[in-house]
């Protein structure tokens, strides 16, 4: 996948992003705001999905998220949140800030406040 970020309908890829960290998920909130989807029918196609990233997939609502590299708390945050997922490898933790800054968060909305003021939206 050359994109950091596919979002699929079905086998119809509906949205793609090659941005960094987790502007694709901004980026893919602002296009949901403007499409008639039902956001529990796309899968999301992450490469990198750590507990900021799940976080956030969960918050928009999607139905499945698919990861080349999860993190052990993305994977128990989706399941937390009941969103089916597959992942190619597990790690223990992502080496980044944001999974640091959200060791021990669930609440989708209070991250997506925090990671809107980091992301500067």
């Amino acid at each position: 996948m050359d994109n950091t970020l596919e979002v699929y309908l079905g086998e119809e890829r509906i949205f793609c992003s090659k941005g960094k960290w987790l502007y694709p998920l901004f980026e893919l909130e602002d296009f949901l705001a403007g499409a008639d989807l039902e956001a529990a029918q796309l899968t999301v196609k992450d490469k990198i999905v750590g507990r900021a990233a799940a976080l956030l997939e969960i918050r928009l609502g999607v139905g499945r998220v698919e990861a080349g590299i999860m993190s052990e708390l993305g994977r128990r945050a989706l399941e937390r949140h009941n969103v089916a997922y597959e992942y190619g490898t597990l790690v223990e933790r992502i080496l980044c800030q944001t999974e640091e800054l959200l060791d021990d968060e669930y609440d989708p909305e209070t991250a997506y406040e925090m990671l809107k003021a980091r992301a500067d939206r």
